[in-house]
C-alpha cells in the first residue's frame, strides 16, 4: 500500500518573513510591573484592559475617521484604564507606565529565529501599528535592530490594522507578490486580517486561545517563535 503523500507546506514559497511587533516579538504582558506596589494582584487585570482598550480605540478611529498614533492610542487607552482602577490621581504611575510601553522586552526566542531566517537568505521585518519613533525605541531596547530588513509602520497609510492597505505595506515595500511573504502574529484577529489579505500566515497562540470566527485564518498555528523556523525550513 501507497503511503499518503505528506501534506505541502504552505510557506514553501516564502522570501520575507514579516512580524507583528507588540506581543509578537515584544512581550507586552509585564509592562505593569510599576503598578503591583499599588495594585498587587489586580495589576495584570490593569494591563490587560489597557491593551484591550488600545486595540479598541485603533479599530474605532479607523471607522470614524479620526486617526492618532499608537503612542496616543496607548495614553488614552492608559488614561482610561487607570480611572477605571482608581488611579487617576498617580501621574508618576502613569509615567511610569507609558514609559514602559517604549522599553518592551523581546520574547526569548524572537532574536535566534530572526538570525536564523536572515543566515538562511530570508529578508525579514516588522509591520505594526506602532509609529516609527516608538518603534525605533522599542527594537533597539529590544536588541532586535540589526536583525530587520525592514521597519514599516501604519502611519504610511493613516489606518490601522487589520484594513488592507496596511498589509498591502509589504508587497509593495518588497516588490512581491502577497504569496510570498510570510506573516506572523501573535494576535488572531491580526493573523486572520493578513490571511484574508493574501499572505502566508503563522497565528503564534502561546495563550491556546479559541480561533477566531472570520472570513480567514493562519496556515498555521504554533505556540512559539520557535516553532517558525520549521514552517520556514531554516
Amino acid at each position: 500500500m501507497t503511503p499518503p503523500a505528506a501534506a505541502a507546506n504552505p510557506f514553501s514559497g516564502v522570501r520575507v518573513w514579516v512580524f507583528d511587533a507588540f506581543g509578537t516579538l515584544l512581550d507586552v504582558g509585564d509592562l505593569v510591573a510599576a503598578a503591583r506596589p499599588r495594585l498587587g494582584d489586580r495589576a495584570g487585570a490593569l494591563g490587560e484592559l489597557v491593551r484591550r482598550k488600545q486595540l479598541e480605540y485603533s479599530w474605532l478611529r479607523s471607522l470614524m475617521g479620526r486617526h492618532a498614533d499608537f503612542l496616543q492610542l496607548t495614553a488614552d487607552a492608559l488614561d482610561y484604564a487607570l480611572e477605571a482602577f482608581g488611579c487617576a490621581d498617580d501621574p508618576a504611575l502613569r509615567a511610569a507606565l507609558l514609559e514602559a510601553w517604549r522599553h518592551p522586552r523581546p520574547y526569548p526566542d524572537a532574536v535566534a529565529l530572526l538570525g536564523r531566517l536572515r543566515a538562511a537568505g530570508r529578508a525579514t521585518a516588522i509591520l505594526s501599528n506602532g509609529p516609527p519613533a516608538m518603534l525605533t525605541g522599542a527594537i533597539a531596547s529590544a536588541g532586535l535592530g540589526d536583525s530587520l530588513d525592514a521597519v514599516l509602520s501604519v502611519e504610511s497609510v493613516g489606518r490601522y490594522k487589520p484594513h488592507p492597505d496596511v498589509y498591502a505595506l509589504a508587497p509593495a515595500h518588497f516588490g512581491l507578490a502577497p504569496a510570498a511573504i510570510g506573516f506572523v502574529s501573535g494576535n488572531g484577529w491580526d493573523a486572520a486580517g493578513a490571511a484574508a489579505f493574501g499572505f502566508r500566515v503563522a497565528w503564534v497562540n502561546r495563550a491556546g486561545a479559541p480561533r477566531e470566527r472570520l472570513p480567514a485564518g493562519p496556515a498555521a498555528t504554533v505556540a512559539s517563535l520557535a516553532e517558525i523556523a520549521t514552517l520556514a525550513g531554516v
